[in-house]
């Protein structure tokens, strides 16, 4: 079936990088300046996370994460059109990569940065890793197909619909596979619990300490950083002593670790979600629009 998006994106992996980022450039400030909401998501969510600092510096922040999301966006022609030896001159690795020289269960935590699917592809094409990793399935066909043959370039890879629950991804940490893992959206309180991510109360997916426990899986948090000469992929030590064993102790314990992730670079979290979009009760609505 032909495919225009993918047609599209393979016909812009050709064109070098600094033209790319610069459509992202542009795209990300057309984007901050057209879209009033999901330019009052993102004001808000900084708000509420950075509290400290000015609105001026929050408005600037915000415009350099929407630039970001649009060259992130335009990236993936490159990172999921282009020969292997264009991703290895543009994406990096540091960190500790033996822990994947262990046969056992292992969890890679990662974040929503924008620079995600990059690194899903520098793990599964350039590291020769297999992985699984959770998707949401979406609404445009054409879309949904590019994404699924991108994300799974390298023929290495397990997508699983968020919607099939946990146990198809017990069974692939049984199996040896690594599992790519990045559940810090909100999906309701159904299987949450209330958990604080920079101060405020946020509906939490309690699934990683439940999955680490039933696996007896080690984990590990992998953050993907957009730079100007590609991406830069880190990958932190394994956790220790994780998880304790009191589910709101443990998600704690996660969303403080991506908080401390997100401190490092702020302008690339994946603001654009509505992070705090369930409220515990008798508390408002934050994302109202007039």
């Amino acid at each position: 079936m032909f495919n225009p998006v993918t047609r599209c994106m393979q016909v812009l992996s050709l064109l070098p990088l600094p033209v790319l980022r610069w459509l992202g450039w542009l795209s990300g400030h057309v984007f901050f300046r057209v879209s009033a909401r999901r330019r009052n998501v993102v004001l808000t969510n900084l708000r509420l996370c950075f509290e400290q600092l000015s609105e001026d510096r929050l408005r600037q922040l915000a415009k350099e994460h929407f630039v970001l999301l649009g060259q992130s966006l335009w990236d993936r022609a490159w990172l999921w059109h282009a020969p292997p030896h264009v991703l290895n001159q543009r994406l990096r690795f540091n960190g500790d990569f033996d822990v994947f020289q262990d046969s056992g269960p292992l969890i890679v935590l990662a974040p929503h940065f924008v620079g995600l699917d990059a690194g899903g592809v520098a793990m599964t094409l350039l590291k020769q890793i297999p992985m699984a990793c959770v998707y949401v399935p979406l609404s445009n066909k054409y879309v949904q197909d590019w994404m699924m043959q991108g994300r799974n370039r390298s023929s290495r890879v397990r997508l699983v619909a968020r919607n099939e629950g946990a146990q198809p991804l017990l069974q692939i940490l049984r199996e040896g596979m690594r599992l790519h893992y990045s559940p810090d959206m909100d999906f309701g309180i159904q299987g949450a619990v209330w958990s604080d991510f920079f101060g405020v109360s946020a509906a939490t997916t309690n699934s990683l300490p439940r999955l680490v426990k039933l696996s007896r899986a080690r984990i590990c948090t992998l953050v993907t950083r957009l730079t100007p000469a590609g991406y830069s992929i880190e990958l932190g030590p394994l956790w220790q002593s994780y998880p304790q064993g009191d589910l709101q102790a443990d998600t704690d314990a996660m969303n403080k670790e991506i908080e401390a992730r997100v401190k490092e670079s702020p302008a690339q979290y994946y603001w654009v979600h509505k992070r705090f979009k369930t409220r515990p009760p008798g508390q408002p609505e934050l994302y109202r629009w007039q």
